[in-house]
């Protein structure tokens, strides 16, 4: 841990004990005592629980922090108790008989390895006041750990912990268990129980007790787990939310399932309008043996319509060693570690998908994938491709691409990127949103190696909106007293506009929260100032229409963010589909620098509320500010431009786009003497611009005969891979046409040649 981060533990009353592998197997893996001497020792750690003298002459503070390489002074059989009574790492305290080696753990200096079982490490502690604790163990192993407990003076004081296999000595997670302590001074040990098939318990980092503090109201569709509780109660839940959600496109419940850190070994099957969440500072504090996945079996192995879903912060030991997450848009994967393969299909066509700040240990296997974007990322390797697959700031991405032999498009680093934020609890049970910071020219993942950077926010600094008792004056009110915002699970019925007017405000959306306006207002929007985090929202167009679903910035902004822009995760806009919807323009981006982190952005072409007259629009996206970036962006079905980029210095790393479906016949739709609108629109005024991997499809289901003159508007300067890179023209099916790919330019998609590529 941080030194910044030690004191806020402190200032809130937890415990951390940051250790220095202090028994565990760091590195070696193999101690000297065998599991039989657990029981002869154990009266050596009952003698010894009184003995010692506190590492440095102060007991620990309880609810505090403890090095774990910071046990009790005077030696063998009184502060410690090991085997081979050896210093095998030798890098601090090499006068004291227990391993002890250099910590690559973000913030700390060592760690206790080279355990096994009947070893012990004691800690005189002080504790301020009676209750009930939450204890949290940092460890490492490569291969199976072992099993440990911890006693206070000389009595079991905590169940009993397993290491999992963490792939690696230095590849560090957080187990959690209850401990109830008495006021006053105590010893505290760390007692070895039993050695696993790596050769040894485990490595430690640190302990962390702290008071238990009381769990937000979230509302009741808020599931909150937590390793002490039965695998067969957790799966019972998680089974309950998937039957419910497998195949409720359009329904009206919301889910948010939340991991606490530590060990599980369920099947979480994700289902519609269900998001997974982790608890831990790193994916790696959530260790599930099993799977978090999206299969298509609801539509026989057709994943095209799997949509609003996601999973965050957790790391998987998938079952047979593939995690599937067949899914399309509006379905994203974030700081994830699949230990293991990653399947995006389920042996159908799947179309459209995101994944950001994730570790793939293994292959990732795009089958019937047409299309995806992946964003600083690592993977061991990719194998696949259909029709546009876009690779920013990946390590292991695709080498030696010739696009559209295969048709992926790898740039090296992004530019400039601000991860999700997301929400988190400490070693005493206190939530927080960590906000990580802004990142430039940036590849790989961003807490492989170092914890995240990035601001830690109370919970107390977040107001909880709930679905039913919440209205929009309510959630204004709280917004104008300062207050950040989280939305819990639930439809918002809204007669007036959430606004956003203080710089650095987050809105963080759980379990696809969703704004619906019923009055025709704009659902929400945002001053042009600062640093504005907005995460996790659906929104959903009413029956009136509204000029806008969300606006960034009013119409004339023009104050520079750049080095605090706004920024947008995992918004998806919807206008029909669950209902007739009525909306302009879905999104609205006003101010300059704002960084887009996955857009859907869907007129419905299916279901409910569907046809050319009755879910009216005009624009999906209008870009009117500068130095706009967007990663991931998606625009489907809109009756004129998909997309209206008017800002200078715009950059779109993936572009996916539907033109509609439900076009009456030509003469219903032209742009002046042009067939059509183009779904990319690049202003004429516009001097700059850059678009890379570019996906443009029709499907002119009620009339075939209808044609569209160009997928990409773009000014004359724009040509000639001036603005654009590696774009796709697709007439699915055959049905209409894509007369060019770019302005005159390009061959025509239709039913004699369906596919059209064209790099510039």
């Amino acid at each position: 841990m941080k030194t910044d981060a030690l004191g806020y533990l402190f200032k809130n009353f937890t415990l951390v004990v940051a250790s220095a592998c202090i028994l565990s197997a760091c590195g070696d893996g193999s101690g000297s005592a065998s599991t039989s001497s657990a029981a002869a020792n154990s009266a050596k750690a009952a003698v010894a629980a009184s003995a010692g003298s506190p590492y440095g002459g102060t007991p620990w503070p309880l609810p505090g922090t403890i090095q774990v390489e910071n046990f009790d002074s005077s030696g063998q059989n009184v502060g410690y108790y090991n085997a081979a009574n050896t210093n095998q790492g030798g890098q601090y305290r090499s006068a004291e008989g227990v391993g002890i080696e250099v910590s690559s753990d973000s913030g700390t200096g060592y760690d206790v390895g080279w355990t096994t079982a009947g070893e012990w490490l004691n800690y005189t502690v002080n504790v301020a006041a009676a209750g009930s604790y939450t204890l949290q163990a940092r460890v490492a192993s490569l291969g199976q750990g072992g099993n440990f407990h911890v006693n206070v003076d000389g009595a079991t004081a905590t169940s009993q912990l397993t290491i999992p296999d963490t792939q690696g000595w230095q590849n560090w997670q957080t187990l959690s268990s209850t401990i109830n302590l008495t006021a006053g001074q105590h010893v505290i040990q760390l007692y070895m129980d039993s050695a696993g098939s790596s050769g040894a318990v485990g490595n430690f980092n640190w302990l962390a007790i702290g008071s238990a503090g009381a769990a937000p109201d979230f509302g009741p569709n808020v599931l909150t787990f937590d390793p002490s509780m039965s695998a067969a109660t957790i799966q019972g839940r998680l089974d309950g939310v998937f039957n419910q959600q497998q195949s409720n496109q359009f329904g009206n419940a919301r889910y948010a399932l939340l991991f606490k850190p530590g060990a599980y070994n369920v099947d979480v099957n994700v289902g519609f309008y269900t998001q997974v969440l982790g608890l831990g500072n790193s994916p790696d504090d959530v260790n599930i043996t099993g799977a978090v996945h999206v299969s298509a079996a609801w539509d026989g192995g057709n994943a095209t319509q799997n949509f609003w879903r996601g999973a965050e912060n957790i790391a998987i030991n998938p079952s047979g060693g593939l995690n599937r997450w067949a899914v399309s848009q509006g379905s994203p994967l974030r700081r994830m570690h699949i230990k293991g393969n990653l399947a995006l299909d389920d042996g159908g066509w799947s179309s459209g998908g995101f994944l950001a700040d994730s570790k793939i240990d293994g292959q990732v296997q795009s089958g019937g994938q047409q299309q995806w974007l992946t964003r600083n990322s690592q993977i061991g390797s990719w194998s696949g491709a259909n029709w546009n697959m876009v690779f920013a700031g990946v390590d292991g991405a695709p080498g030696g691409v010739a696009w559209p032999n295969p048709p992926d498009t790898v740039i090296a680093t992004t530019p400039v990127v601000r991860e999700k934020p997301f929400l988190t609890i400490d070693a005493g049970g206190n939530y927080n949103v960590f906000v990580p910071a802004l990142a430039s020219n940036g590849h790989g993942a961003s807490w492989t190696n170092d914890a995240a950077a990035g601001q830690s926010i109370a919970i107390g600094n977040f107001y909880i909106a709930k679905e039913g008792s919440d209205t929009a004056a309510s959630i204004n009110a709280a917004l104008s007293q300062g207050k950040n915002l989280i939305l819990t699970p639930g439809i918002y019925h809204l007669n007036d506009t959430l606004r956003i007017t203080r710089a650095n405000t987050v809105v963080l959306g759980l379990g696809l929260a969703t704004l619906l306006p019923d009055n025709g207002v704009t659902a929400m929007s945002v001053a042009d100032v600062d640093g504005v985090k907005i995460a996790g929202i659906l929104f959903d167009a009413g029956p009136v229409s509204s000029p806008f679903l969300l606006q960034v910035g009013p119409t004339g902004s023009s104050a520079s963010h750049a080095a605090n822009p706004t920024s947008l995760h995992d918004l998806f806009f919807r206008v029909g589909g669950a209902a007739v919807g009525k909306a302009a323009v879905g999104l609205q981006i006003n101010s300059n620098d704002v960084i887009g982190d996955d857009f859907w952005i869907w007129r419905a072409d299916h279901t409910y509320g569907v046809g050319w007259t009755t879910n009216t629009t005009t624009n999906g996206l209008i870009v009117n500010g500068a130095n706009v970036t967007i990663y991931g962006l998606a625009v489907e079905h809109f009756h004129q431009y998909q997309t209206l980029w008017n800002g200078n210095g715009g950059r779109v790393y993936f572009y996916q786009s539907e033109l509609p479906y439900d076009v009456p016949g030509q003469a219903s739709w032209m742009n002046g003497s042009k067939n059509g609108y183009a779904s990319y629109k690049v202003a004429d005024s516009v001097t700059s611009h850059q678009a890379w991997g570019v996906g443009i499809y029709c499907y002119f289901n009620t009339n075939s005969s209808v044609k569209l003159s160009s997928a990409i508007e773009a000014p004359a300067s724009g040509l000639n891979g001036g603005m654009f890179h590696n774009m796709t023209t697709v007439s699915l099916g055959g049905v209409g046409e894509i007369t060019h790919v770019i302005n005159q330019y390009g061959n025509s998609a239709n039913a004699a040649s369906s596919v059209v590529r064209l790099a510039q």
